[in-house]
């Protein structure tokens, strides 16, 4: 058979195979749209989803650590909820200390308390994942079983430990003065706050995409995640790989802890194992060990949970798993699922 007998179906086969890739990245326009449709009101929708970027990057910055150790270790942590309590209620403290640096009206100075607040957070977080990785989860490699329960220990042990160390009661937060209220735009009243969230959930999805497609690290954390034992036979340490992937999975969460507490302005010890819902419903969405499939999870839960909330507060309560079930019916292997060598 001739070369040109043979291209047009290599060509027609490339152009549907791009046009499956790329189908998911319309998910989150069109549910915006839909929305719009639904609500009526263009301000009222503004407000909406904005809350609702707002919302569901703030769920990728703990989802995307979880989506990278489970596709690269194949590790179950149900633990990941500690790393976002512990988080949450260091930089709650570094915040109560830096109290005459957010309740100035300086915005410089109070971006400042939360980035050292941000910066304690992920240094616990970080060491606490290290510790966490050593201790349990390194003698359950392989045992998806065994890995459920120890990482559940682990979960309940943490947030005893929160009840003794800050006590049993929910603390409340008072965010940075300049970031309470809201501002006008296109007359619609938008949460400071969520403006920031914004931002840094995407400034953390570009950094982590360009980490994973343009650096070495990346480079063998991609490898890894699709074929381990071939990087292994390469003479990289995959297991140290594994080792630093997990402290920085980590320490994601515990940055995603101090956005979601200041979110909230209430934590509670409960607080990881709560919003780990979200989360798993995120990286199942998204397709284990992916981050593009991640990120747009969690904008279409962020999005659909604010819509609903609005539209039919009763159905706003599962709107989250149908949302998955039908994304599930369509690519049962989640929206970007990392395919693993045999």
């Amino acid at each position: 058979m001739s070369d040109e007998r043979i291209r047009p179906r290599f060509d027609e086969l490339s152009f549907s195979q791009r046009l499956g890739e790329h189908a998911p990245l319309l998910l989150a326009p069109v549910l915006a749209v839909l929305g719009l449709i639904a609500i009526g009101d263009p301000t009222t929708w503004l407000t909406l989803t904005v809350a609702g970027l707002a919302m569901g990057l703030m769920i990728f910055i703990m989802a995307s650590g979880l989506t990278i150790v489970f596709g690269l270790m194949d590790v179950i942590n149900f633990g990941h909820g500690a790393f976002v309590a512990v988080g949450a209620f260091v930089g709650v403290t570094v915040l109560s200390l830096l109290s005459g640096w957010t309740g100035t009206p300086d915005i410089v100075m109070n971006i400042s308390a939360i980035l050292l607040a941000i910066l304690a957070a992920m240094i616990a977080t970080g060491a606490m994942g290290w510790l966490f990785e050593r201790v349990i989860v390194m003698p359950v490699y392989g045992f998806h079983l065994k890995q459920i329960l120890v990482t559940m220990g682990g979960l309940i042990v943490t947030e005893q430990l929160i009840h003794v160390i800050w006590g049993p009661d929910a603390l409340h937060i008072a965010r940075p003065e300049t970031l309470q209220g809201s501002v006008i735009v296109f007359g619609a009243a938008i949460e400071k706050y969520r403006i920031l969230a914004v931002a840094v959930g995407l400034a953390l999805f570009f950094a982590m995409r360009h980490v994973l497609r343009k650096t070495r690290i990346g480079l063998l954390v991609r490898a890894g995640v699709e074929n381990g034992e071939m990087v292994e036979a390469l003479g990289y340490r995959i297991k140290a790989l594994f080792l630093w992937v997990f402290v920085a999975g980590s320490a994601l969460a515990g940055l995603g802890g101090v956005m979601w507490g200041l979110y909230q302005e209430t934590i509670t010890a409960q607080m990881g194992s709560e919003i780990m819902v979200l989360v798993f419903v995120v990286v199942i969405i998204g397709g284990l060990g992916s981050v593009e499939g991640c990120f747009i999870g969690a904008l279409l839960v962020g999005l659909l949970a604010n819509y609903a909330a609005f539209l039919a507060p009763k159905v706003a309560l599962v709107s989250t798993i149908a949302l998955m079930v039908a994304v599930l019916m369509w690519r049962p292997q989640g929206l970007y699922p990392v395919v693993k060598a045999k």
